[in-house]
């Protein structure tokens, strides 16, 4: 059950807050993928093309965050996804997902897209726990084999048609 002590705000990746999650976050990228390139945000691009970027507050300390990137009229990408190392198993991440996927709903995405790593297990548990399923790598991470990439169709509780899990 996620945790109702966050409060969420939607900001300027490029804004301190924002920034030191993004640094943390990709610090524990290098440490899983040394000599890897990042797949981040480009915070200027990221805002001109509708991105949200959203913080999870507790007591007013940024300890989540997570984004969203628009890639057609229908289907949006999250990126971004993290949560303090000191704050995990808090159901922060479940509670961050969550409210992403009402924004995308509410923004009229029908599906959400995501990549994550193979050395990102944790990750991939929480995305399978909240309906998403596992799809052909898209983008850039085509060529990239440590890619993984899912997909949920928002409003159905991630159920796609002819797909049984």
């Amino acid at each position: 059950m996620p945790n109702t002590d966050l409060v969420f705000v939607e900001m300027d990746p490029a804004m301190p807050e924002a920034a030191n999650l993004i640094s943390a976050l990709d610090g524990g990228l290098r440490e899983r993928y040394p000599d890897s390139p990042i797949h981040g945000i480009e915070p200027i691009e990221f805002r001109a093309s509708g991105g949200v970027f959203l913080i999870g507050r507790l007591d007013g300390v940024g300890v989540a965050c997570g984004a969203l990137r628009p890639m057609s009229d229908n289907a949006t990408e999250l990126k971004r996804m993290f949560v303090r190392r000191e704050q995990r198993g808090k159901g922060f991440g479940r509670a961050t997902l969550a409210a992403l996927e009402e924004i995308a709903t509410r923004r009229g995405f029908q599906m959400i897209r995501l990549e994550t790593g193979v050395n990102q297990p944790e990750a991939i548990g929480l995305y399978e726990s909240m309906g998403y399923h596992r799809i052909p790598c898209f983008g850039e991470y085509i060529s990239d084999h440590r890619s993984r990439c899912f997909e949920k169709a928002l409003g159905t509780g991630g159920d796609a048609p002819g797909l049984l899990g």
